[in-house]
């Protein structure tokens, strides 16, 4: 079951051109172009439609989330003020799943969604089993004692993931070795170590 999660992780990455995860940017590095038979081919110029598409399903997939949700969060971001794209991005990466991946706990969004669901993750000392619990600034995320005694939690005390993430972004406040996190404020876009031309997602969902 989880080698046939990761190779349609793998194929995904491939179809939308950005690693979802570490497996995935090997694969990308030895094969730079789209899966099945005709992956190599040139491709016809893609419609305005087919573009906007796949950037709004590059964003979804970065968040392992279903479309629903990312309809949901496209209408709460047209109802803020400000931009809508810099809005969307900023409920997303508000997410526990997203936060608790930036943080350094997990490899990858799935595996960060699989700790949330199976009651690892405390929220302000209380524990949150919904990946898409929205933490606001000021609440702390942390492993919860009786976990961080186990192996993988270990390996991410360690600050083993750090190789595959990136950077931990600045509005988040990160002590790994007590594996605990603060989101300290809102994140801004151009923190978000996200693939994505947010404008494009606007476009789709507008039109």
């Amino acid at each position: 079951m989880a080698n046939n999660r990761s190779r349609k992780q793998v194929r995904l990455s491939r179809a939308l051109g950005i690693a979802l995860t570490p497996k995935a940017q090997r694969y990308l590095d030895k094969r730079p172009y789209g899966p099945g038979e005709h992956g190599r081919a040139r491709r016809r110029n893609e419609s305005d439609y087919a573009v906007r598409l796949k950037e709004k399903q590059r964003l979804r997939a970065q968040y392992n989330i279903r479309e629903a949700q990312m309809r949901r969060a496209f209408e709460e971001a047209r109802r803020m003020s400000g931009m809508t794209g810099e809005n969307l991005v900023q409920l997303l990466e508000s997410r526990l799943d997203a936060l608790v991946l930036r943080a350094g706990f997990a490899r990858t969004m799935p595996q960060a969604r699989q700790i949330v669901v199976h009651r690892h993750i405390l929220v302000d000392g209380k524990i949150v089993d919904r990946p898409s619990f929205r933490v606001k600034p000021g609440q702390v995320i942390q492993v919860k004692p009786a976990s961080q005694v186990k192996d993988p939690f270990q390996v991410a005390a360690a600050g083993a993931h750090r190789d595959v993430l990136p950077d931990v972004p600045g509005y988040l406040d990160v002590e790994i070795e007590k594996l605990q996190a603060t989101l300290t404020r809102k994140p801004q876009r151009d923190e978000v170590p996200v693939v994505c031309d947010v404008q494009l997602v606007v476009e789709h969902y507008s039109r």
